[in-house]
């Protein structure tokens, strides 16, 4: 269906917890896949569907180690696993070096996340930059999401990744927002956005939470439910969705 990447970039803006609740909170199917260049840590910091821990040697990099001839949706699905609440992960690299021989998988995996059945891709790429590589994943998704804070710093780099983004997704904007400036700070990134002239789809938002995202390493219960990380994220989910819903057959060109 849809590849949506979600990425920042300056700082630690909370891309990797943003993305697991949006994951979590998702209203298609769904998988997340963790393709920051740099390494991530979604395997420790996440329980498996039976409670356990995740297996770091299944996900990104062994995937890799078996798409040389080729890649398949069905590579991707074998070396994905599920965590608590049944959400279908592929955890990243465990460490930036990983990465030196894997500058080819980024285009093909790209091609591969956006054209898996039934569900959609969330990529979290993390910060952007350093590898400039993983563009060749952007340009094949049909939505881009830059997580920034409201913070003079984070909105400067913000306009300057906005300039030199790849031609082709959709863009978008998420201000991880202190609640007690939630609206004002989400209206005020607008504004900046607005004046670089880049042509973004939205600016929303999402509840800075550092409870929240803690529940979150755990197992799902009313508590993070009813907290402000998931609540946004829902209202968050449900726009990114309809900016990637699948077209009607009624819809399709006519030939």
């Amino acid at each position: 269906m849809a590849l949506i990447v979600l990425a920042a970039d300056k700082g630690a803006p909370g891309v990797t917890t943003a993305a697991t609740a949006l994951g979590a909170v998702w209203p298609r199917s769904v998988l997340l896949a963790e393709c920051d260049p740099a390494g991530g840590d979604l395997a420790y910091r996440l329980p498996a569907a039976d409670g356990g821990v995740l297996n770091p040697a299944r996900g990104l990099l062994s995937l890799g180690a078996t798409a040389r001839r080729g890649l398949t949706v069905q590579q991707v699905q074998e070396h994905s696993q599920k965590i608590v609440g049944g959400l279908d992960v592929l955890t990243g690299l465990t460490h930036g070096e990983q990465a030196a021989g894997l500058t080819w998988l980024w285009g093909p995996l790209g091609r591969t996340f956006a054209s898996v059945p039934g569900a959609d891709v969330l990529a979290d790429c993390g910060r952007l930059g350093a590898h400039p590589e993983i563009n060749d994943l952007i340009t094949e998704a049909e939505l881009a999401v830059l997580f920034a804070r409201a913070s003079l710093d984070h909105v400067a780099h913000l306009r300057e990744r906005l300039a030199v983004l790849p031609k082709g997704p959709q863009l978008g904007v998420v201000v991880i927002a202190d609640p007690r400036q939630y609206r004002s700070s989400i209206e005020e990134v607008r504004r900046i956005v607005t004046a670089t002239g880049r042509e973004v789809a939205f600016v929303g938002g999402l509840a800075h939470d550092p409870k929240g995202a803690e529940l979150l390493r755990g197992q799902w219960g009313g508590r993070l439910d009813r907290s402000l990380l998931i609540r946004t994220a829902r209202e968050l989910a449900t726009r990114l969705a309809t900016h990637t819903a699948p077209r009607s057959p009624l819809h399709e060109p006519q030939h």
